[in-house]
């Protein structure tokens, strides 16, 4: 799969690249209570072994900043400061180091504030994040288009865009959110064919670990497919490193990046000869830390399964009461089924000698 993805402006954020050809970036965000460094920081840990590349916390308000930079000063990845309601918070996120503050210009305080913001974070070199949402919209543009609709989310960023251009502030991306699929693919469609500025995609208030997966993975994926999209978030309401693993895995199904190991397994019909959900199991959970990033298939009978099994760096393909273990398209032993993983650990434990 080859995907041609929109020429954007390149921005940086901390010490990464966003738009302009680069990588499509995982994002994420802390959940623990904001004045909880060390509960922050054990989080933001978690989600770095995870793979997130960029991460955002919400500072609420002024107390809450001092836990945001102890938490900053011990990160590898960059640290956005998520601001509602009070452009001060802001300035103070900007003046104390964020590698870049996210606003909405819904609820910042209107075109003063916004300006205010842009200026102070063109003087520190801060990146700025403009997030347009459906239950956050200006009130004027949910007046003039009857309510929060793609036509208005866009023209709010395109707005925002423009009060930017007159500040001559250009390291800014953008990301255009409703909890409506449809809505946030048209809204994110129209702002992208207008401008080239990057775009942080993904559906917000998507729901919890099962639905809001679906959700996230048929917008996001859409939106990719369409060359849309420089970082991307799953917003779950569940565990961060969820969200991380759940954009990594959209990722690697589109052919766009990869990390660790890509596994395809069977769904075991009646002609599979052993249980393999198990090791199909055990596989994923430690597949992100496989390197190099290697194919890896398990199948349960005969019909596809040599085929994908040699397709494969390694495989093993069920039949006749026995497991062939394929490495680089070739057999390399016969086992019982129930050797299967011990085997399949052994040749990925020794596949970059």
């Amino acid at each position: 799969m080859k995907i041609k993805r929109r020429k954007t402006k390149q921005i940086t954020v901390g010490g990464v690249t966003v738009g302009g050809g680069a990588p499509v970036r995982v994002q994420s965000m802390l959940k623990k209570p904001p004045h909880d460094a060390a509960a922050m920081l054990r989080q933001a840990r978690a989600l770095e072994r995870a793979g997130c590349e960029i991460l955002r916390a919400t500072v609420p308000d002024m107390t809450a900043l001092d836990a945001f930079m102890v938490v900053k000063a011990k990160l590898c990845v960059p640290l956005v400061a998520d601001i509602h309601f009070d452009k001060k918070i802001a300035l103070a996120c900007i003046e104390s180091g964020a590698d870049c503050v996210r606003i909405n210009p819904g609820n910042i305080g209107g075109r003063r504030a916004f300006e205010e913001v842009l200026r102070a974070a063109k003087n520190r070199g801060v990146a700025v994040r403009v997030g347009v949402n459906s239950g956050s919209l200006e009130k004027d543009l949910l007046k003039l288009h009857g309510g929060p609709s793609p036509q208005a989310l866009a023209e709010s960023g395109l707005r925002a865009l423009e009060i930017a251009d007159n500040l001559k502030f250009t390291n800014l991306k953008f990301s255009i959110k409703s909890s409506d699929t449809g809505t946030t693919l048209d809204a994110n469609r129209a702002f992208a064919k207008a401008c080239d500025a990057p775009l942080h995609i993904g559906i917000t208030e998507a729901g919890g670990e099962k639905s809001g997966l679906v959700k996230s993975a048929v917008g996001i994926a859409l939106l990719l497919s369409d060359g849309i999209g420089d970082t991307v978030r799953v917003s779950l309401s569940a565990p961060p490193v969820r969200e991380v693993e759940a954009a990594w895995d959209i990722l690697a199904a589109l052919e766009m990046r990869q990390r660790g190991a890509t596994i395809v397994s069977c769904p075991m019909c009646g002609r599979a000869g052993a249980n393999i959900a198990p090791v199909v199991r055990e596989l994923e959970r430690i597949a992100p830390s496989i390197e190099p990033p290697l194919r890896i298939a398990v199948m349960g009978c005969p019909v596809n399964g040599p085929g994908e099994a040699r397709e494969a760096d390694i495989g093993a393909a069920l039949g006749g009461g026995y497991a062939l273990i394929f490495k680089k398209g070739k057999i390399v032993k016969r086992v019982k089924p129930a050797e299967i993983l011990k085997e399949l650990m052994r040749e990925i434990s020794g596949a970059d000698e």
